[in-house]
């Protein structure tokens, strides 16, 4: 290691707001002396940590290609979320007369410490980062922009700010979306709260999913079956087109109520294992039910069906009943859709597929509801 505990690096300072923001160049090896990668996972007890997606190696050795190359250009900076140990000194002396005073010069003092404990974070350009640390040979200055950075929820924030017009997964986003308190754009706000729900039916024991959802910070080799994608759609679009979790929507200063949307949720789908238990926990490939296009049509159903059921102690056991009187007539696992002429496994998570089922699950029990009265 360096004898040195820090790399001291001349840099600029701006402020934006109250915030400082520095921009320097560094040597584009000791990027990883300096910075953490957090990825995406969560501990033990369920705490996200981190925000960072997988590396893809192909993109990695496509850029250690290019910087083997000569006379490369390197100008994309490394975004790094600094701890606010790291301290910069400013230069003194006079500003030369007709020089726009944007940034003050000085030296930044970046410590050097084992990864995992170090004070800085690389928010934007980890593939990047990777790519130089693995260039041998090469000896090029990338230009970084720092800024100091408090907590983890700030940097989240920061990440999908930075990454939201790039084809960041949907996934990744929305897995980050229930940590972050700090204001996002409207185009994502109204996401949060989906997010924050699939969340709870994924971690909670008493849900129907837990144990089932599929996450990007799930370990390779997790045995989870239902996409979160998929859910998160429903709760979307219940919320949305007034359906079943819209009554929990707030309004003006009154905040959505989250856990009745869940004791819905969680009542509906334990509702929909018990009369389909056979279909219930299989791979998508074995059950329709467990497929995309099965998870956003029966959220259609629920929809439509929840409003009618009287939501008291028996709230379950009701949609049960109502599910019974169609459970014949589903095909999740084998044979062919009565009415649809459509084979179980022909069923894609296509919308012309989702609307055919979804609209036939509603004809069904609309039938069914009639001839019960």
């Amino acid at each position: 290691m360096n004898a040195d505990p820090f790399i001291k690096i001349r840099a600029l300072r701006t402020f934006q707001g109250a915030n400082a923001v520095y921009s320097f160049f560094v040597n584009g090896h000791d990027i990883f002396k300096i910075a953490d990668i957090q990825r995406i996972a969560r501990s033990d007890t369920g705490e996200l940590k981190g925000f960072q997606r997988k590396t893809i190696q192909n993109h990695i050795a496509g850029i250690v290609e290019y910087l083997h190359q000569a006379d490369v250009l390197f100008p994309n900076a490394i975004i790094l979320a600094l701890d606010p140990v790291v301290e910069f000194k400013q230069s003194r002396g006079p500003t030369p007369e007709g020089v726009l005073q944007t940034a003050d010069p000085g030296v930044l003092e970046l410590p050097i410490l084992p990864e995992g404990s170090r004070a800085a974070w690389i928010v934007d350009g980890q593939q990047r980062s990777t790519a130089l640390s693995k260039a041998s040979g090469i000896d090029i200055k990338v230009p970084v922009i720092g800024f100091h950075c408090p907590d983890g929820d700030t940097r989240r924030q920061q990440f999908i700010l930075v990454n939201k017009a790039k084809p960041l997964p949907r996934r990744l986003i929305d897995e980050l979306l229930p940590e972050i308190d700090a204001p996002m754009p409207s185009d994502l706000s109204p996401r949060k709260i989906p997010s924050e729900l699939v969340n709870a039916l994924a971690t909670n024991k008493d849900s129907p999913f837990y144990g089932l959802i599929k996450r990007p910070s799930d370990p390779d080799g997790k045995s989870g079956v239902i996409i979160d994608t998929a859910l998160v759609k429903v709760a979307e679009n219940s919320l949305k087109n007034y359906g079943a979790l819209a009554l929990y929507k707030g309004a003006g200063r009154q905040p959505s109520d989250v856990n009745g949307m869940f004791v819905t949720m969680t009542a509906f789908w334990g509702a929909v294992r018990d009369v389909f238990p056979h279909a219930w926990g299989l791979p998508p490939t074995e059950s329709r039910l467990m497929h995309s296009a099965g998870i956003q049509a029966m959220g259609v159903l629920m929809d439509r069906m929840i409003p009618r059921i009287p939501q008291n102690k028996d709230f379950q056991t009701n949609i049960a009943e109502a599910l019974m009187l169609i459970r014949e007539d589903c095909a999740w696992t084998d044979g062919e859709w009565p009415g649809l002429g459509v084979a179980w496994n022909e069923i894609q998570s296509v919308p012309r597929h989702i609307r055919m089922l979804a609209e036939h699950l509603v004809q069904l029990d609309y039938d069914a509801s009639r001839a019960k009265e």
